[in-house]
């Protein structure tokens, strides 16, 4: 079974910085994606950020110039460094990967149990 952990959520004061981060385990062929969704209270589900197993980014508007979104592919982890944090960014972040666990079927979205980031002074 694929498992996904967020870790690196917390409290931080406006302007202040965290870093998530998402290790993906268990039987996995290949990881097309990974990325960064999150979700206030009350709120739709958003985008963040992703990133595929090329490299390429997308990064919503939102957040663009502030967070960051990196994969080490050998250890199969997802990293999102926030920087300069708004109380508008306060919301469970949660982790997605598309895997395919055998190289003759679909990749699949994984998500993980999310993390929690509050920005408050």
């Amino acid at each position: 079974q694929v498992q996904l952990v967020e870790s690196g959520g917390g409290l931080v004061q406006p302007g202040g910085s965290l870093r998530l981060s998402c290790a993906a385990s268990g039987s996995i062929f290949s990881i097309n994606l990974m990325g960064w969704y999150r979700q206030a209270p009350g709120k739709e589900r958003e985008l963040v950020a992703i990133i595929t197993s090329g490299g390429g980014t997308n990064i919503a508007d939102s957040v663009k110039g502030r967070f960051t979104i990196s994969r080490d592919n050998a250890k199969n982890v997802v990293f999102l460094q926030m920087n300069s944090l708004k109380p508008d960014d306060t919301a469970v972040y949660y982790c997605n990967a598309r895997i395919a666990r055998r190289w003759y079927v679909e990749a699949m979205d994984y998500w993980g149990k999310g993390t929690l980031v509050t920005v408050s002074s």
